[in-house]
């Protein structure tokens, strides 16, 4: 039986036009041996298996060749060129610096430089991952690198450039090797297909070239793995099965879920991958890419960043055109999101699901601005539970109880035990059950005037009016503007009395309406207790008077503010300085010692008792 000889070693570059996506180095390698100025150290780095070593077999074999190609290539007919690709050259030392990383290593090798070659013109020395040399190592390296033989070259290899010391890359020259497109990956993979007969999709070599990451020697392990598993036929349905890949139809489906506003399909899709072995994030990462790919492809101009066949291109492009960019590239920062938080979740799943959820509903034709942005209220996920609770049986009318002497007997509270429809019931069986609530126990003249006029009143008596009428109330997300659209603003004369709690009550009702960049002021001012000064003023008292020219630039907002709990549009606020705590900060001794007397007075005594002076 012949020897198998996998396809990374079989089908491994030897010369430099084979060398896979890397021209611009290896034409500057042979324009340096056509020209004869050649350096005597090279670095060569870059990411794993993207040539770093076989341009150093080749570079070494190519100065080395006796009868060099007119393009600057090795002849392989000559007895150097036969001898390194029978593996018996003495040209060419190889070390592996991980396994050979001492400082007694370094100086065998130092030993040997001075030794000619005793087959061709140059002995080359390739040192590979030499960033695994101790810190002795290089220090004993040092001369020999700076001042070699002139018949000695070195070349090392590398895959963190970052770890070599300064005074090793000061010596070199550096060459920076580049990862591997998928598509030269892919064009590699179709024509070692070809010399071995083996019938393959274009899409399945292309799952092959993204699971490999820009490393050729990954792709072709990986080319071997799937030629034995499919028995030389390779398509993309097997090649996703034995890779435990996920099939770009997941993605469509989703999209086409999402844009439709199914989220029950979009969570029941979730748990179809996780039932297959599938984690949350690798789906949440794939739908991004998917997201990612839609993007490019509605647009002529950056359709050339898909890499895929022309037919898969343009299913995305026609999947494109139902979404619009801003939708997509929200559509990728939620699921950018999801994947940044998912590690820290402590429910991995929820994760996934809520960002499913927000995505489902981000589609939204009614969304702002054409859709795209998250939405800000989530709207109901399950249709079929609003349809059974819309089956309910129609609210019945509650007749209207005569109601007690306003002016002897508190409110009675209003409640109500119709049943509504789920999603918008419970928003307006909670609110009502609070405005009602709140006016219980209030004076008799307050909640007359509540019921005539001002913003609360009006919000009472129509929440009161939608009880006893059983007529079904706005959606909770309604907004107080538009309840005052709705009614008339019954005119006030200011006439009503105001006490101290109906004042205090609309002090801390107007501060916990204010916005949440307004915070300081909302919690300074629920501290505070303003005091009734007459029918048509009220005073506060502040500990500063950084606080007083703060309220008295805000008298005017917070005045109008609180007018429309109180019906009177005529108060003003008075500001007053607490001298008192003013005057306790003062550095006056004896000023000190008169406010500690007006608190106690027994002080005095004591001092006169016990003949004590006051420090000046």
């Amino acid at each position: 039986m012949e020897n198998y000889i996998v396809s990374a070693r079989k089908y491994r570059p030897d010369t430099f036009e084979s060398v896979v996506a890397q021209k611009s180095l290896t034409t500057t390698l042979k324009n340096a041996i056509h020209s004869g100025k050649l350096a005597h150290a090279y670095l060569f780095c870059g990411p794993r298996g993207v040539g770093k070593t076989t341009c150093a077999r080749i570079f070494a074999k190519t100065i080395n060749c006796t009868n060099p190609t007119a393009n600057g290539e090795p002849c392989n007919q000559c007895e150097s060129c036969q001898s390194f690709n029978q593996q018996r050259s003495y040209s060419i030392y190889e070390l592996d610096a991980a396994s050979n990383n001492s400082v007694e290593d370094i100086r065998s090798l130092n030993e040997q430089v001075r030794i000619p070659p005793q087959v061709g013109k140059y002995k080359v020395y390739i040192i590979d991952e030499v960033h695994m040399l101790s810190q002795a190592a290089f220090n004993a390296f040092l001369k020999t690198l700076e001042e070699p033989p002139a018949h000695a070259i070195f070349i090392l290899a590398t895959t963190e450039k970052h770890k070599i010391i300064p005074t090793i890359l000061s010596r070199c020259q550096i060459y920076d090797f580049s990862r591997i497109e998928a598509s030269d990956i892919v064009a590699h993979l179709k024509g070692i297909a070809d010399k071995e007969n083996i019938n393959c999709d274009y899409e399945a070599l292309r799952i092959i070239a993204q699971k490999s990451d820009g490393c050729m020697r990954d792709a072709l392990s990986l080319f071997d793995q799937m030629v034995s598993f499919t028995q030389g036929d390779l398509t993309y349905s097997k090649v996703i099965e034995s890779l435990n890949v996920l099939d770009y139809e997941y993605y469509f489906r989703l999209t086409d879920f999402i844009l439709e506003k199914k989220t029950p399909q979009c969570l029941l899709l979730f748990n179809e991958i996780l039932n297959k072995g599938f984690e949350g994030n690798i789906f949440i990462e794939g739908a991004a890419s998917h997201f990612r790919d839609l993007l490019v492809n509605s647009d002529d101009a950056t359709a050339e960043l898909f890499e895929g066949s022309s037919d898969l291109r343009n299913r995305y492009a026609e999947q494109a055109r139902r979404c619009t960019p801003k939708m997509l590239f929200n559509a990728i920062r939620l699921c950018s999101n999801c994947s940044l938080n998912y590690r820290t979740s402590r429910n991995k799943r929820l994760q996934v699901e809520l960002t499913l959820i927000e995505l489902s509903q981000m589609s939204d034709s009614d969304s702002d601005e054409g859709g795209g942005r998250r939405p800000k209220i989530l709207k109901p996920i399950f249709n079929s539970i609003i349809k059974e609770a819309t089956k309910a049986p129609a609210p019945q009318t509650i007749q209207p109880v005569a109601a007690p002497d306003k002016a002897t007997q508190p409110a009675e509270k209003i409640t109500t035990t119709q049943q509504q429809p789920y999603a918008t019931a419970r928003s307006v069986t909670q609110t009502t059950t609070v405005q009602a609530t709140t006016m219980q126990g209030r004076p008799a003249e307050l909640r007359t005037r509540a019921e005539n006029g001002g913003t609360l009143g009006r919000m009472f008596q129509k929440s009161r009016t939608v009880i006893e009428t059983g007529k079904q109330c706005d959606p909770p997300v309604a907004k107080v503007a538009q309840i005052e659209q709705d009614i008339p603003t019954v005119a006030t004369t200011g006439s009503i009395a105001i006490t101290d709690a109906m004042l205090a009550q609309a002090w801390t009702s107007f501060a916990l309406l204010l916005p949440e960049n307004e915070r300081a002021l909302a919690d300074r001012m629920k501290i505070m207790v303003p005091k009734v000064e007459n029918s048509n003023s009220f005073i506060i008292t502040v500990d500063n008077q950084m606080a007083a020219d703060l309220f008295a630039r805000e008298e005017k907002r917070i005045c109008e503010g609180m007018s429309a709990y109180l019906g009177n549009s005529t108060m003003k606020m008075n500001i007053v300085v607490n001298k008192v705590v003013v005057e306790r900060h003062t550095s006056d001794k004896s000023k000190q010692y008169a406010i500690l007397v007006e608190k106690n007075p027994l002080v005095e005594k004591l001092r006169k008792e016990l003949n004590l002076e006051v420090a000046r």
